[in-house]
């Protein structure tokens, strides 16, 4: 098989199977609980989103990476930990800001994401990565669905508040 297919396969993979277990076994428990309530145990994986700063270190991957990639893909990374932080604290503390500061991780957390991973299509060759490969095979595709996960719901949360009528009654 190609080199260059192997890691496209294993997103594609990775993907779908995060998927189905977010579809399979998260959504039905996180469905039970209020908006706030089911995004905070996404913003907590998300804190540790600084791992990406592992980029920068010589002799974590298997060469220095192009600095197109991983200064990007690095400091991207640590702004949603701290954005995924500043949400935490907002819903912890009920701000009324709180689903604001959800919102701005959850746009600049998926677009970091989107720009890595196209970043480092073009600019990291196959093998560049040693064993830092984990990353954007398992991760990288985790954080993705529960970005799109986090959609959802504050998606969810405008309807209902636009919409009073279309709330759901509860049982």
């Amino acid at each position: 098989m190609p080199t260059n297919l192997i890691l496209p396969i294993s997103i594609t993979f990775s993907l779908v199977a995060w998927s189905l277990i977010m579809y399979w076994y998260i959504h039905p428990v996180l469905k039970r609980y209020p908006v706030k309530q089911a995004i905070e145990p996404f913003l907590l994986l998300h804190s540790f989103r600084y791992i990406g700063l592992m980029f920068l270190v010589p002799g974590v991957t298997a060469e220095v990476l192009d600095s197109r990639f991983s200064h990007p893909a690095a400091y991207g990374d640590l702004l949603a930990a701290v954005l995924a932080f500043v949400a935490i604290a907002a819903i912890r503390l009920n701000a009324g800001w709180a689903l604001a500061s959800v919102w701005v991780f959850n746009v600049l957390g998926a677009a970091d994401l989107l720009n890595a991973v196209a970043r480092g299509m073009l600019f990291t060759p196959d093998g560049a990565l040693g064993a830092a490969y984990w990353i954007p095979a398992t991760i990288v595709p985790l954080l993705l669905v529960t970005h799109a996960y986090i959609f959802i719901l504050l998606i969810k949360e405008l309807r209902e508040k636009k919409n009073p009528v279309l709330r759901p009654v509860p049982h």
